[in-house]
């Protein structure tokens, strides 16, 4: 029985998560998408969990995806392998070839300059994509505008959330926190200091930024 994973309309990086997801426990699965670029990343993906690969455009403005298991799975963290064989991860991860613990910076509350809206898009595809992470970062450090994704109202709190019942620290900055006046509308997480920011990074394995 082929399972089917409807992805259409889902920004990246969604789909392949979908797909991951999917085909750890299928041999085989078909997924639905409506953009080139999901295609893309779901053929890297079909490289990196030796699978077939097979894709037919419908004429009604989306592609029908076949992943059919071929050999035993990577045990990696998601991630999109280019075509030549090196990896061009959505995020990184602790694994056996990266054992050291991996901490998180969010300094924005966007990812990136240039487009506020996009950075708003990608911050939130970044951070869900965390949860993929097996295992998931030691810690996140949140300062500056980054305490702003840690509030009350803020669209990655579930996310969030997820991630420290997983096992993930949350820290936030207190005078970050006291500069925008939002220390009552921290949601998620714990008030930290510069003292222990310093520390955590000095002794990070590895420091991811957006």
């Amino acid at each position: 029985m082929t399972t089917t994973v409807d992805a259409r309309g889902l920004a990246c990086p969604l789909p392949v998560i979908m797909a991951k997801k999917a085909i750890e426990t299928q041999d085989r699965i078909t997924v639905l998408v409506d953009n080139a670029m999901a295609v893309e990343n779901i053929r890297r993906l079909a490289v990196k969990t030796a699978c077939g690969f097979a894709v037919t455009e419908r004429e009604d403005g989306f592609w029908e995806i076949a992943l059919t298991r071929t050999g035993p799975p990577e045990n990696t963290p998601v991630g999109v392998p280019a075509a030549d064989g090196e990896d061009l991860p959505v995020c990184d991860g602790r694994g056996e070839k990266n054992a050291e613990p991996l901490v998180v910076v969010l300094s924005d509350n966007r990812m990136g300059r240039g487009d506020d809206i996009l950075g708003d898009i990608l911050i939130r595809g970044f951070i869900h994509t965390l949860l993929q992470l097996q295992p998931p970062p030691v810690r996140i450090v949140c300062y500056n505008a980054g305490v702003k994704l840690a509030l009350a109202d803020s669209t990655v709190l579930d996310d969030l959330r997820d991630l420290e019942k997983s096992g993930t620290e949350i820290l936030i900055c207190g005078t970050c926190a006291n500069f925008f006046g939002v220390t009552d509308q921290v949601a998620v997480g714990h008030i930290s200091n510069m003292y222990d920011i310093v520390e955590i990074l000095a002794g990070a394995g590895r420091v991811v930024r957006p």
